[in-house]
């Protein structure tokens, strides 16, 4: 199983109807198969996502954020990471929002 303990994630493409940005940190916690992480920055005021992870790595996530309106932003998301040559995470992420108006986009995050 891939440790996602201790990792910071940055934002490196994602559709335009996703709301964080290459100036939002993920900061990446994990107990057992247990993941969670906390994310700021660029946009956003705070948001939290909490996940399981499988044996393989993927991440079935839930995620919320305060985004710079005031407004209250939820989601599911599926990360499928890559390990990158150098040993580095890339996280290949299918999300969809929960509110608003339930769109969906394509994100990559990797490990800085």
């Amino acid at each position: 199983m891939i440790n996602y303990n201790s990792k910071t994630f940055r934002l490196v493409n994602s559709t335009e109807n996703g709301e964080v940005n290459n100036e939002t940190f993920f900061y990446y916690t994990q107990k057992e198969n247990i993941v969670t992480a906390q994310y700021n920055g660029g946009g956003i005021v705070s948001g939290h996502l909490i996940a399981v992870a499988a044996a393989d790595g993927k991440l079935n996530m839930r995620y919320h954020h305060i985004n710079s309106n005031g407004e209250i932003m939820t989601g599911i998301c599926l990360s499928e990471p890559e390990l990158l040559p150098n040993g580095k995470i890339r996280l290949h992420e299918k999300w969809q929002w929960t509110c608003g108006d339930n769109s969906s986009g394509i994100s990559i995050v990797e490990e800085i």
